[in-house]
Formats: C-alpha cells, structure tokens, sequence
C-alpha cells in the first residue's frame, strides 16, 4: 500500500483518447495514486458523464485551462464546480479581470481549488525568463485570490517563497530513469520535485506508457517518499 501522504500528491494525467481507455487506467492504477486529471482531448471527447464517473474513485484535476473574457471564463468555473471537480484551472495570461472573476465564481464551490496555469512546460523560452514571468503571474492568481499555479519544478521554490507556504503548486514535466522528455522543456524528476517545492506533481506519459502504469506509479512514489523519509 503507497505512502497516503505521497500517492495524495501525485495526479495522473488521463492523456488518453476515450472512455473505456480512461476507465482502464484508472482501474489498473487502483489506489497507488491520489488523483486523476482530465484535459482537453478527453474532455471534449468524452464529457461531464466520465469525469462524474473518474471522481467517484479518485480526486479529480479538469485541466481545462480556461483563458477568455472574465464572465466566460466565470461561467466555465461555475459548470465546472457543478461537476464535483476537486481542482479546474485558468490561464494566468488572461489578466488579472478574468482571474478574479474566476475566483469570485470559485468561491461558491469552498472543496474545489482553483489554479492559474503560469508557463507551459513545453514553452521554449529561456529559463530564467520563464522564471520570471512564472512568478509574475503566480503573484497575479495569488493577489486575485486563486489557490495556486501551474508551473515548472524550477520555478516552484522562488514562487512559494513570494506567495507563502500555502499557495499550491502543481508541477508537469515529471521524467526519471532516462525517459524521452519529448515536448516537455523543463522536467524534473520525482524525488526533485516533491524537493525543490511541489505539492503537486502531474505524470503522463511516463506512467501511461509504462508497461506497468501501477508499477511506474509506485516507482515515482517511492522516489517522492525517498526524500520525505
């Protein structure tokens, strides 16, 4: 049985293409981890039906990323907290208007976090000036009353010591082992994650591809444990 205070921190990104594909991940992943996310290519494939169904086993992470004037992007919030979602999150670059109208709108659903997306992992810019603008906006979701942000392992530390131990943050770009980082630009690895500040860490492919997924779980698990111990 994983640790429950790391498999809590570790979200599976359900990068899959329909419902009985999703389904069968999350049955052979079981009770190694916490977490399931939902994005884009499932979502409009599959719906609210099958995130209904996924959050009934697992807390549930619709990464959505909504990025549109300020009382769409409120109303998307609004559906999105009607679902039972435990975490949905916005675009940091749709200023500061839309994230507090997306707070305002989160606010009616008190068990559900709300998250601005800083810099995508895969953005090729220079690291220091994703490090910069990450904590720009990460000051931006926090000063507009959002939970925390989605960024890079490398970002994470700077962003905790500006927003406080509190704002959460969520982490892609988890590889180890020599996995092929494909479009992901800043990766890290599990143990360096949970290390330099993430609360969160979000795996796909390296567990979705896995011949084991449930395995490949249990081996970023026990990386997370190996620095907690």
């Amino acid at each position: 049985m994983p640790d429950n205070r790391m498999k809590d921190r570790l979200m599976v990104a359900l990068d899959v293409n329909h419902r009985d594909a999703a389904l069968a991940m999350r049955d052979q992943l079981g009770d190694s981890v916490g977490w399931l996310k939902v994005g884009l290519r499932l979502f409009v494939a599959e719906g609210p039906e099958l995130v209904r169904d996924l959050n009934t086993s697992h807390k549930l992470f619709l990464d959505l990323k909504f990025h549109d004037i300020p009382n769409t992007v409120a109303q998307a919030v609004e559906s999105a907290g009607g679902l039972g979602v435990d975490m949905i999150n916005v675009h940091a670059g749709g200023g500061e208007e839309m994230l507090a109208s997306a707070a305002k709108a989160a606010a009616n659903f008190p068990d559900m976090k709300l998250i601005a997306v800083t810099v995508l992992t895969s953005d090729p810019m220079p690291k220091e000036q994703a490090r910069v603008v990450a904590l720009e906006r990460a000051k931006l979701a926090h000063d507009a009353g959002l939970d925390g942000i989605v960024c890079s392992v490398h970002e994470a530390a700077a962003i905790k010591q500006t927003c406080g131990t509190n704002f959460i943050t969520v982490t892609p770009g988890i590889r180890w082992g020599g996995q092929d980082t494909q479009d992901q630009k800043r990766v890290a690895d599990p143990a360096s994650a949970i290390t330099g500040g993430s609360d969160y860490l979000v795996v796909g492919r390296p567990i979705l591809h896995a011949p084991n997924p449930r395995d490949a779980a249990l081996e970023a698990l026990a990386m997370m444990e190996s620095v907690t111990a």
